[in-house]
C-alpha cells in the first residue's frame, strides 16, 4: 500500500475507538440534490476500487484508488460541482485532505468485513458521510453495528474489521469517503465527539461472517 513520507501511524483506537460521531454536520437535502445533479457518466464503474469493495460504483473527488498505483491526490472534476462537500473537505473539516470519493452501494449489497492496511491507512483518519441512506443501512466496525443519518459526519477506525450491510433491497446508499491527515483541529473534534454509539446487532454479525470470507 502507498505511504505518506514522514507521516506516522496513528493510534486509531485511541483517536477513534471503533466509530465516532463529530460535532459537525451539512445539509443532507443540498448534498444530495447536488450529488443528484451530478451527470450520469461520472458513474457505473467502481474507480478502480477492488477487492471487497467491488459492489459498489465509485465516483473519486480527489485523488484515484490505490490500487491504479501512486498518483497525484488532487481536486478531481466532479468535486467542482459539489459545493457543499469541497467546502466540507476544505475548510470546515479543517485538516489536510487526502483520497475522497462518493460510494454508491447497491440494495442488499455487502463490502464483506476486512481491515485496511497501512502504510496508508494507518497515516490517515476516515471520514464518511451518509448522503443517500435508510434505517435498513448498518455500518459495522469493532463488533457493533452503527446507523449513520444522512448528513452526519462520522470518523471509522479501519485499521479494525469493519464492513458494510444494505439490507433493503429496494434503496440504495450512497456515502461521501475521505481520508484527512490529523490536525490539531480534527483530533479535537475527535475527542469531543460522541462515541459508544454502536449496536449489539446479532442479526448483522451473521449476515456479514456467515458464508462470507474474511478479506485482508
Amino acid at each position: 500500500m502507498l505511504n505518506i513520507p514522514g507521516q506516522p501511524l496513528l493510534d486509531k483506537t485511541r483517536l477513534i475507538g471503533a466509530c465516532t460521531r463529530l460535532n459537525l454536520s451539512v445539509d443532507s437535502a443540498k448534498v444530495e440534490s447536488e450529488v443528484a445533479a451530478l451527470p450520469a457518466h461520472f458513474w457505473g464503474n467502481r474507480g478502480g476500487r477492488v477487492g471487497v469493495h467491488r459492489p459498489a460504483q465509485a465516483v473519486f473527488l480527489r485523488g484515484y484508488a490505490p490500487a491504479e498505483g501512486d498518483l497525484p491526490i488532487e481536486d478531481r472534476e466532479p468535486l467542482e460541482s459539489l459545493p457543499s462537500l469541497r467546502t466540507l473537505v476544505h475548510e470546515r473539516m479543517q485538516a489536510p485532505p487526502m483520497r475522497c470519493l462518493l460510494a454508491m452501494l447497491p440494495g442488499g449489497a455487502v463490502i464483506a468485513p476486512h481491515v485496511d492496511r497501512p502504510p496508508y491507512f494507518g497515516q490517515t483518519i476516515r471520514i464518511h458521510v451518509p448522503i443517500v441512506t435508510h434505517p435498513k443501512m448498518w455500518m459495522y466496525c469493532g463488533d457493533r453495528s452503527y446507523h449513520m443519518a444522512a448528513g452526519e459526519v462520522w470518523a471509522l477506525n479501519n485499521s479494525i474489521v469493519h464492513a458494510v450491510w444494505n439490507a433493503d433491497p429496494d434503496q440504495i446508499r450512497i456515502h461521501m469517503i475521505c481520508d484527512f491527515l490529523p490536525s490539531p483541529a480534527l483530533i479535537d473534534m475527535l475527542v469531543h465527539g460522541e462515541r459508544d454509539l454502536g449496536l449489539d446487532r446479532a442479526e448483522v454479525r451473521s449476515h456479514l461472517f456467515s458464508g462470507q470470507a474474511f478479506a485482508t
